[in-house]
């Protein structure tokens, strides 16, 4: 398994170099009880490094270089997933994937973020920064669903909207406003899950739903740890500082209320186990579905529209 690993999993990485120098010549000498002994001795150190991350910690494994993207659930979570391109008026935006997919023979339409893991899949994809035609083609797919009474389901994983003088010359704002106003009254179910970085407006253009599902080691916030910094401190290497400020984990938007599921992560994060991770998403996506799509749509309406509304303090 060929990690890369951050800081604070370096521990873990000696532990797991051993054992598998000990895979290795496991065939020529019986060593399977030294092998156990180290792979209880590395699940114990795993639990207990992460039963202690700090915020800023958790958002580099939201970034982890080896954690699942939206492209990689695709396969294994749906049964069937025909790709729609285009906003109609500019371009098909591949930061945004969207189509009709079926999830245990349930019609449903997707839409995703992509980041992209090769350096070419990154260019193609834009580092999983959408422009306005991205936001546009999302928009239009929602109406399409909307039209034939598809459920919605939005994965978010964006560092956010991509901030370029020719998206901003073909509205970005105009286009991540609009998505939030139709989204508030859309009169078809809707569950996002934020599979890895909520950035800001970028994310929440397509993440206002019904049910807003979190994994536990995913950030969702209104600025990067960096950005923060640098306005507030003049100093981008003070996101440490920054991230334990802006509650972006899991656990702090679960206990504000903004979001309303935390879905479980394998031991040590996604990257250790994509194959459980996958299975834990799809077993979430499938109860979260159906909790919404047995609700009558204008009670499902109004009940968005009265979270939304909840959200924030207000002091006259």
């Amino acid at each position: 398994m060929n990690l890369d690993y951050l800081d604070f999993e370096q521990p873990i990485a000696e532990l797991e170099g051993k054992i598998q120098a000990l895979q290795n010549v496991k065939e020529k000498v019986d060593i399977s009880q030294e092998i156990q002994a180290l792979q209880d001795k590395s699940a114990t150190l795993t639990k207990k490094i992460f039963a202690s991350l700090s915020d800023w910690q958790i958002a580099q494994l939201a970034r982890h270089p080896n954690r699942l993207y939206t492209l990689d659930y695709i396969d294994a979570i749906f049964d069937e997933f025909i790709e729609l391109h285009g906003d109609r008026a500019y371009a098909d935006d591949t930061a945004i994937i969207g189509g009709i997919a079926k999830l245990d023979g349930i019609s449903i339409m997707f839409i995703g973020q992509q980041k992209g893991r090769t350096t070419q899949e990154k260019i193609k994809h834009n580092f999983g920064m959408p422009k306005p035609e991205g936001y546009r083609k999302a928009l239009r797919l929602m109406k399409l669903a909307e039209k034939f009474s598809l459920p919605i389901v939005t994965f978010i994983d964006t560092p956010g909207a991509y901030p370029g003088i020719g998206a901003e010359e073909r509205g970005q704002s105009e286009a991540i406003a609009k998505n939030l106003f139709e989204m508030s009254t859309l009169a078809t179910p809707i569950v996002s899950v934020v599979i890895g970085e909520g950035g800001s407006g970028g994310a929440l253009a397509i993440g206002v739903a019904d049910k807003i599902m979190m994994f536990k080691y995913s950030i969702y916030s209104v600025i990067s740890p960096e950005g923060c910094a640098s306005i507030l401190y003049q100093d981008a290497a003070k996101a440490n500082v920054a991230a334990e400020s802006l509650k972006l984990t899991s656990t702090h938007l679960l206990s504000k209320g903004l979001v309303d599921v935390i879905i479980d992560e394998p031991l040590g994060g996604i990257h250790r186990n994509p194959d459980q991770a996958k299975v834990l998403l799809k077993n979430a996506l499938k109860q979260q579905l159906q909790e919404v799509t047995a609700t009558n749509i204008n009670q499902l309406v109004q009940q968005r529209a009265d979270k939304l509304l909840s959200f924030g303090q207000f002091q006259e």
